[in-house]
């Protein structure tokens, strides 16, 4: 039997409709709002707080690898959301032993990197842009009293990929508005929000507002990478028997060739996005970064200034 987590089961003390309704128009708090118990949110400690969001468990760990274990490596607190338990993420196995097995996996991951790891208990292949599941976005962003926001663009092939970047965008604005959610204190500043690069050229192409190289992490960050063995090795559900050999040789060939994929991936960001390098780096150095991971701004949060993100990305 599938399960949900506590998570889906929350209090809906977002959806407190009559009751803030008429608390707003006698000009105070409601009773119910009072009564709510608080969630915990991150302290300030004068270190960045960063949060990735990706829609199964290995979305965010490839978009966002290198960069978090630069930043977790500063000191700065990097988080790697799953916004499903990707349970039906495979050509053979599914189900609650394959959720588990993709939550080992990404938890590993994330400890390699130095960051924590979340994965949700949504069913994948079925995550919809609901209030509920708005919710459940904002309250992650605000508990981790987020700086920085990183998720896909919505235009992408996956309908788990569109609807959590939905998701993302929807929080975008709600993270600042106190009496949504009021069970988790609205943040005082709205985050910079990004969208990790892609290629997709409708309605509208990826735009690199600026690169980051990764070189210096890239052979750590493939070490932890080929951890997610259901879908990095196996193919998860576009894989086949035989795809990942059971004799040791067989395996290891695999392994180095998924490795040599990994790393052309990102030489290749490297490649498209030279132009943001060079603007980020400057002409000597931006020609030299060999592994890079390129970002958009979004429109809908904080806009920062250049000298802002360079002081956000002090690479």
């Amino acid at each position: 039997m599938k399960t949900r987590t506590a998570i889906l089961t929350l209090p809906a003390v977002c959806g407190l409709g009559v009751a803030l309704g008429i608390a707003m128009s006698q000009h105070r708090p409601s009773v119910a709002l009072a009564q709510a118990a608080p969630l915990a949110q991150a302290p300030e400690d004068g270190k960045l707080r960063i949060i990735i969001f990706g829609a199964h468990p290995d979305d965010a760990e490839y978009r966002g690898a290198g960069v978090a274990m630069k930043l977790a490596k500063l000191g700065h607190h990097v988080k790697l959301v799953s916004a499903t338990n990707g349970d039906i993420g495979h050509w053979q196995i599914a189900g609650g032993p394959l959720a588990q097995r993709r939550k080992q996996e990404v938890m590993e991951v994330g400890r390699r990197l130095g960051v924590t790891t979340e994965v949700l208990d949504i069913h994948d292949g079925e995550i919809m842009p609901t209030l509920e599941n708005r919710r459940i976005i904002t309250r992650l962003i605000r508990q981790w009293n987020a700086d920085i926001v990183i998720a896909n663009r919505p235009n992408d092939y996956h309908p788990d990929h569109r609807y959590t970047s939905i998701l993302v965008q929807d929080s975008a604005y709600m993270v600042t508005v106190p009496f949504f959610c009021p069970d988790v204190p609205a943040l005082k500043k709205n985050p910079v929000f990004l969208y990790a690069s892609d290629r997709f050229q409708r309605p509208n192409p990826f735009r690199a507002d600026f690169a980051l190289a990764i070189d210096d992490v890239i052979e750590p960050t493939l070490d932890a990478l080929l951890v997610m063995e259901s879908q990095i090795h196996e193919g998860g559900a576009n894989g086949y028997a035989g795809l990942y050999p059971e004799d040791p040789t067989g395996r290891q060939q695999r392994r180095d060739q998924v490795r040599k994929d990994l790393a052309r991936r990102y030489a290749g960001y490297a490649d498209s996005y030279r132009d943001a390098l060079v603007k980020f780096y400057g002409e000597d150095r931006g020609r030299k970064v060999r592994y890079a991971q390129a970002f958009e701004v979004c429109e809908y949060g904080r806009q920062p200034s250049r000298d802002e993100m360079k002081q956000m990305f002090p690479f």
